[in-house]
């Protein structure tokens, strides 16, 4: 995570206390990165499943929640549709 190729990250931010702060800071890293190769939004929630997905079953459980619905919050932020709303499309 320190050497990521895709985005600098600001320290702790996986430690943060509050969902929207740790949005806000995946955001912020994501816009001003150089070298990311998607858009910030796909960059951003990549690394926060990265860091959910690495760090497995050694999560505590008010750790994930908080990781979690940061995930919620950075939807907001991009202003993209919650979880589980997105409607589907039609077989042809």
């Amino acid at each position: 995570m320190r050497t990521s190729n895709a985005l600098d990250l600001e320290r702790n931010v996986f430690t943060q206390r509050s969902p929207r702060a740790v949005a806000q800071s995946l955001k912020r890293s994501a816009e001003r990165s150089k070298r990311r190769k998607s858009a910030p939004f796909r960059s951003a929630m990549s690394m926060l499943n990265f860091e959910i997905n690495r760090a497995g079953k050694g999560l505590s459980k008010s750790r994930r929640d908080v990781l979690e619905r940061a995930k919620g919050e950075l939807r907001k932020l991009y202003g993209r549709d919650p979880a589980g709303t997105r409607r589907k499309r039609r077989a042809r």
